[in-house]
């Protein structure tokens, strides 16, 4: 039989076990609700980001083919930031093919600089009918700020042109360093990323399906070219025009001018504009509301990347120093 004196210190043993399990199951609850509590929602990239013309540098992210839109997403920018050496991103342009969630893209701008430490860049996030490789669904231009000068002149911008030939005749003498070509159907199109960079040898070259199903064959080519504007540039993110009325239209662009004023960069010094609408009609509405200075390029697409929304529209314009 069990002594008393030994039943004693099993009944204080078995009770100072349990008292210490139960401290230890609620110091991992705490721990566990209290790493719960510190995660954040990552911060939305800036309305409006500014970089130095005269150092800005052009990236444009290799195609993947492998994994989701986040995967994807991560792979390019991590092969732009590898590429540009690390230097600070001042604007992302992402066009986004198949079906994953274009919201996602900005959220991921986020998370992957914010991991990095790095000062968020604007964000405009494009649909697209397709990239020219089978299961690639995000293609990112970057631009960046270099340590040092690589633009003495600055930079310009060369609106979007329905043929190639006809934006080689607008660049002239100038150096392209970055084209885009958007196009209505890739595979019947009889530009590739190879011609288009052998006629500019210098330029970061994006080739890009505009939509799924095109009803007419139609090509956009646009350019940035060293020579033009010195001085501090601000480069939006996309706004939207939630409806397709006049003032509808009228209050995406207000909004658009107000990032602009805010970041210290006055819509009167806009230097390039990107209209990107859901249907060619709407086109026409938005050239005969709009008069604006600068290279100003109509590039419809697939769809946008807002909900309800008839267009997209980003900007360029000089800041103040």
């Amino acid at each position: 039989m069990f002594q008393p004196r030994f039943i004693l210190v099993l009944i204080l043993g078995a009770s100072l076990a349990s008292n210490v399990f139960a401290a230890d199951t609620k110091k991992q609850k705490k721990d566990k609700e209290e790493t719960t509590q510190a995660l954040a929602l990552p911060k939305d990239p800036p309305a409006v980001a500014i970089g130095d013309s005269t150092r800005l540098v052009f990236n444009v992210s290799p195609l993947s083919g492998k994994g989701l839109l986040s995967q994807q997403t991560r792979d390019a920018l991590k092969a732009i930031l590898k590429e540009n050496g690390g230097v600070p991103v001042i604007h992302i342009r992402a066009f986004v093919a198949g079906s994953g969630d274009v919201r996602r893209i900005p959220q991921i701008v986020s998370e992957v600089f914010t991991d990095k430490k790095m000062a968020l860049p604007s964000v405009s996030v494009i649909p697209a009918g397709g990239l020219p490789l089978e299961n690639a669904q995000v293609l990112i231009e970057a631009i960046s700020e270099a340590k040092k000068p690589v633009n003495p002149a600055g930079i310009g911008f060369i609106a979007a042109q329905d043929s190639l030939e006809k934006l080689a005749t607008a660049v002239g003498s100038a150096t392209a360093i970055q084209v885009s070509c958007l196009v209505t159907d890739i595979a019947a199109s009889t530009l590739m990323p190879a011609t288009i960079s052998s006629r500019f040898p210098s330029a970061v070259v994006s080739l890009v399906q505009t939509e799924r199903n095109p009803g007419r064959a139609v090509t956009q080519c646009e350019a940035i070219v060293r020579g033009g504007k010195t001085g501090r540039l601000a480069f939006t993110g996309t706004r939207g025009a939630f409806g397709s009325e006049e003032s509808d239209i009228r209050l995406a662009f207000a909004r658009l001018y107000k990032d602009l004023t805010d970041a210290g960069a006055p819509p009167a010094g806009i230097v390039a504009t990107n209209i990107y609408p859901i249907s060619a009609a709407l086109s026409i509405v938005v050239r005969g509301l709009i008069d604006m200075p600068g290279a100003i390029s109509f590039l419809p697409f697939e769809g946008v990347a807002a909900m309800d929304a008839s267009l997209m529209l980003d900007a360029v314009a000089s800041a103040s120093n």
